[in-house]
């Protein structure tokens, strides 16, 4: 039971958002397989499933691996593609979703982060564009342009041009100093930054003796990774002055309040929707407990204050 009241509402940028917790890209799908389970508009944001200019099938089965406090995956960004995305998904998602949504975008070239970023231009909901840079599970894909800071630096320049929505970049953390990237990011005039995307991993099958996967490597998910995403954002967040949107093994109220004073200004909940298809909301109602009990009454007034 919380004595007082609590202000757990946050903002990226000027959008303000109720509490801090997005399901992130890629676990959560357009909303359609957790909207009868609870009322979706408690979230403060929902970053829909990666999209990119055509509709794409994903890697080769088997994708998934489970691991100790993790998962690995190596879905290869299966989705629809743009068009069936803003004619169908996302007004399906906005009859039972009311607030801005962050539309996570993929491309394989400029030109195509240029094409996504004027498509949802159009979208009224759309509050925020998530530029991946990071994806580990498509080759030549948008982590060619994420392990570098010129080619970051080029994506976000071409995107910001193209659309006058705030632009995120979603960093990866497979590169040597993610602060550099960042830093490049802001330059070319990124409002903001997401990470970290999943870490390169794999399992192998001691029966068979092969790779569990039929891609051999995916991304590394989930609590285990949850210290190296707290470590990266708070290097980001001395680097780098704008927002961020902390992702990365987050499973229980307590990472997000850690996350959120390495210096992120919301948070992103991943691979623990697959395991938990109610953390979210368990996570959104123990937030107020814990800042009671911690002494917070406003939860803007921890971000950073690890530094």
């Amino acid at each position: 039971m919380v004595a007082k009241t609590i202000d757990i509402s946050t903002s990226l940028g000027n959008i303000t958002l109720d509490n801090p917790v997005i399901p992130a890209s890629g676990t959560f799908g357009f909303g359609e397989e957790f909207k009868d389970l609870y009322d979706l508009n408690i979230l403060g944001s929902i970053s829909f499933k990666g999209t990119t200019c055509e509709p794409r099938l994903g890697n080769p089965l088997p994708r998934i691996a489970e691991t100790p406090m993790g998962m690995i995956n190596s879905v290869g960004l299966q989705n629809p593609g743009v068009e069936k995305v803003i004619a169908e998904e996302l007004p399906r998602l906005f009859e039972t979703y009311r607030k801005p949504v962050i539309a996570n975008i993929s491309g394989f070239s400029i030109d195509e982060y240029v094409h996504l970023a004027e498509s949802f231009e159009k979208v009224d909901q759309v509050g925020i564009l998530e530029v991946n840079i990071s994806c580990p599970n498509v080759h030549n894909g948008g982590m060619a342009y994420g392990v570098c800071p010129e080619s970051a630096a080029e994506v976000t320049r071409a995107v910001k041009n193209a659309s006058s929505k705030p632009v995120y970049i979603k960093l990866s953390p497979n590169v040597t100093d993610i602060a550099e990237i960042a830093m490049a990011c802001e330059e070319a005039g990124a409002d903001g930054l997401s990470l970290i995307n999943t870490i390169m991993g794999m399992r192998i099958d001691v029966n068979r003796r092969k790779p569990v996967i039929a891609n051999k490597i995916g991304g590394f998910s989930g609590p285990a990774i949850f210290p190296v995403a707290l470590r990266m954002v708070y290097q980001v967040y001395e680097a780098c002055k704008i927002p961020i949107i902390g992702i990365g093994g987050i499973s229980s109220a307590r990472d997000v309040i850690e996350m959120m004073m390495a210096g992120a200004s919301a948070v992103q909940v991943g691979a623990y929707n697959l395991v938990n298809p109610w953390a979210c909301k368990e996570i959104i109602e123990e937030l107020p407990v814990l800042c009671d009990e911690l002494g917070i009454a406003d939860i803007k007034s921890i971000i950073g204050v690890a530094h």
